[in-house]
C-alpha cells in the first residue's frame, strides 16, 4: 500500500475514535458554548440500566468494503478514583502502524467522563494524553506530552461535559426509547443533537437485529443500538470527511446485577 494511502486511512481512524479530540490536541480553543445552545442538555441523572461488569464489544473499522483494523471496548472494572467510586473502562484501537489506548473512568451514577488517559503510537510518533474532568464547575484540563514536551489546554462549558466514546452507550440509561427522542451532546470543542430517527431492522456480521438508528444534527454520525434489554451499540457510522463505520464482530455479555 502506498504511503500517502496509508497516511489517509491514519487520518480516519484518528476521527473515529477522537472526533472531539483533533481540535484540542491541536490547540484550537473554541468559544464556549452560549446557554441557549445547552438548555437541552440531559440533566445528571442515575442509571436506569442493569449493571454489565465485564462486557465486551469488538469492532471492525471499515471504509467501505476496507477493513482497517480492530476496536474493543470493555467494561473492566469497577474502581475508585480520589476515593469516589467509578467505572473503569477501556477502548483499544488497532490498525497497520497504529495505536489508539484509552483508560476512561466515568460515573456510575451519569456515565459522564471524569479521567482519561489516552496514548496514541501513530509510528514513528507518541503521544500521551490525559483529561481530567470537573463535572460539578464543567470544566476539563488536558495534559497532552510529546516527545518530553507538555501542552496543557483548558475548557470551561455551561453544562456537564460528554465523551465521543462513551456517547453511544448513554442511551443504554433510557427505559422507554420512542421514535422523537433527543437529547444534547455536549462535547469540549462542539454540540450536536442526537434524534432517534427510526426502529429498523439492520444486518450485520454477527447477525440481524431489530435496532434504534439515531441520527446527530449537523450531520458527524449514525448509531444503530440493538432494541432489546441488550441496547447493544451495533454499528457507528461517520458521516464527515472521508467517513467510516464501526461494526460489531463479536459481543460478550457482562454479568448483570
Amino acid at each position: 500500500m502506498r504511503r500517502p494511502l496509508f497516511l489517509l486511512l491514519v487520518l480516519v481512524l484518528v476521527v473515529v475514535f477522537g472526533l472531539d479530540m483533533m481540535e484540542k490536541v491541536a490547540g484550537k480553543k473554541l468559544s464556549p458554548a452560549r446557554p441557549a445552545e445547552v438548555a437541552a442538555v440531559v440533566p445528571i441523572k442515575k442509571p436506569q440500566f442493569p449493571d454489565r461488569l465485564g462486557e465486551k464489544i469488538i469492532y471492525d473499522v471499515m471504509l467501505g468494503s476496507i477493513k482497517l483494523g480492530t476496536a474493543v471496548f470493555h467494561y473492566q472494572a469497577k474502581s475508585e478514583l480520589n476515593q469516589k467510586p467509578v467505572n473503569f473502562i477501556t477502548f483499544e484501537t488497532k490498525a497497520i502502524r497504529f495505536k489508539d489506548s484509552e483508560k476512561i473512568y466515568s460515573d456510575p451514577g451519569t456515565s459522564l467522563p471524569l479521567k482519561v488517559e489516552r496514548e496514541i503510537s501513530n509510528w514513528p510518533k507518541y503521544e500521551k494524553i490525559i483529561e481530567v474532568y470537573d463535572q460539578e464547575k464543567f470544566s476539563l484540563h488536558i495534559v497532552k506530552t510529546e516527545s518530553g514536551h507538555d501542552q496543557e489546554l483548558d475548557f470551561k462549558k455551561d453544562a456537564p461535559i460528554h465523551n465521543s466514546i462513551l456517547l453511544p452507550y448513554y442511551v443504554r440509561q433510557i427505559p422507554d426509547l420512542a421514535v422523537g427522542w433527543k437529547f444534547q451532546a455536549n462535547l469540549p470543542t462542539q454540540q450536536f443533537s442526537i434524534e432517534l430517527a427510526s426502529i429498523e431492522e439492520i444486518k450485520i456480521a454477527a447477525g440481524t437485529f431489530k435496532a434504534y438508528h439515531f441520527k446527530s444534527t449537523p450531520e458527524r454520525f449514525e448509531i444503530w443500538v440493538s432494541a432489546d434489554e441488550h441496547k447493544i451499540p451495533l454499528k457507528i457510522k461517520g458521516m464527515s470527511g472521508i467517513g467510516y463505520t464501526l461494526v460489531m464482530r463479536e459481543y460478550v455479555p457482562g454479568v448483570q446485577s
